[in-house]
């Protein structure tokens, strides 16, 4: 494809796909997907009608990803959304301990209390996102206290951070895994935005380069889900694409690290191995092998990301294209496709805005 033709290309792609977001998807979580009495986002709304599902709990996490949403999104009733949300998080999931609680029930009641990292990243994530937007200086002080309560009661003598903690703080749950790790990474990139960015990028070079020493399989060169010698491990594809562009979008902080050289080489691995015509894989097995044929969303979303991080135009104009015609339709999207290309669930979960804001920042930058 000509030069003149990819970049005529990507750039309706790009078009469409913000059209469909702030057209669609934006309204419907302030909308259908928001419930009123609690301020709180439903978890998931059903594919075909746009009707929230029964109410069995709502999420800190999920809650903390739509305040990033809304207070990245244009506009005044984005704004005003966003202060909504932000006092929703703050009053329903803050705890006694000094900590988030993990959820509440269908009315707003604490439900499970675990201390989890996945939802203290995405509280330091959303509240610097929501600090830059409102200049609301209690988000910034919340974001620092998460991040401070995270150093002080989820991370290990060897660096890394356990996964969950009890309740009480009295002892660890669940012992270092990827993906909350990667959220945190993401997190303090957030943060380091806004408030201590050498006591942040400190934080994220030891972060990296526990992440290199115990979860980077070194055949691969990909972060596997758990730490090295667990058996049957996996490799995701989605989260080799996302790592890469957290570091590449801040090598001032990952300079000469490890990770920033093998990040590269997993990427390739991971494209050779878990995307096809019809998307990206949801995991692989050490080999190469499929483990899981899934295609969901949050996977391709990253693909496009990173593609638009890397500026490959031509890939990522085919790569857009495929991913409209495939997971788009007039009322939002399908979460999961399988192989064939079959919708194989059949709901939209309030957490995957947040991949979509995330891939359409990057794909702005490079239109």
């Amino acid at each position: 494809m000509a030069a003149a033709q990819t970049n005529s290309t990507l750039a309706a792609g790009i078009r469409a796909l913000r059209a469909h977001f702030d057209s669609v998807i934006l309204p419907m979580w302030m909308g259908p997907g928001f419930n009123q009495a609690l301020g709180l986002p439903f978890e998931s709304l059903d594919a075909a009608s746009g009707n929230p599902l029964p109410a069995e709990r709502y999420r800190a996490m999920a809650c903390a990803r739509q305040l990033y949403v809304y207070a990245e999104a244009s506009g005044a009733d984005a704004a005003a959304h966003a202060d909504r949300l932000f006092e929703s998080l703050c009053a329903h999931f803050q705890d006694a301990r000094g900590g988030w609680r993990y959820s509440v029930d269908a009315q707003a009641r604490p439900l499970d209390e675990t201390q989890d990292l996945y939802t203290h990243a995405f509280i330091v994530f959303a509240c610097a996102a929501y600090f830059r937007r409102s200049r609301n200086a209690g988000a910034r002080k919340l974001m620092l206290g998460a991040a401070e309560t995270i150093e002080a009661r989820f991370k290990r003598p060897d660096g890394l951070y356990e996964a969950a903690v009890a309740s009480d703080w009295s002892r660890a749950l669940r012992g270092p895994a990827q993906n909350p790790m990667m959220h945190l990474t993401e997190a303090y990139l957030a943060a380091a935005q806004v408030a201590e960015p050498a006591l942040f990028a400190q934080r994220l070079r030891a972060l990296a380069q526990g992440i290199s020493q115990h979860f980077v399989h070194a055949p691969t060169q990909c972060v596997s889900e758990a730490p090295q010698g667990t058996p049957d491990n996996r490799h995701e594809p989605g989260h080799q694409f996302e790592w890469l562009s957290l570091v590449r979008g801040a090598t001032e902080v990952f300079d000469g690290l490890e990770l920033a050289e093998s990040l590269p080489r997993a990427a390739q691995w991971a494209r050779r191995h878990g995307v096809d015509a019809m998307g990206v894989r949801a995991a692989l097995a050490e080999n190469g092998a499929v483990r899981d044929d899934t295609r969901r969303i949050w996977a391709q979303a990253e693909y496009l990301r990173m593609l638009a991080v890397l500026g490959e135009r031509e890939a990522l104009a085919g790569a857009l294209d495929g991913f409209r015609a495939r997971f788009l339709h007039a009322g939002g999207w399908y979460e999961c496709l399988d192989a064939q290309g079959a919708v194989a669930r059949g709901d939209m979960p309030s957490t995957s805005p947040y991949h979509l804001a995330t891939c359409l920042a990057a794909l702005s930058e490079a239109g």
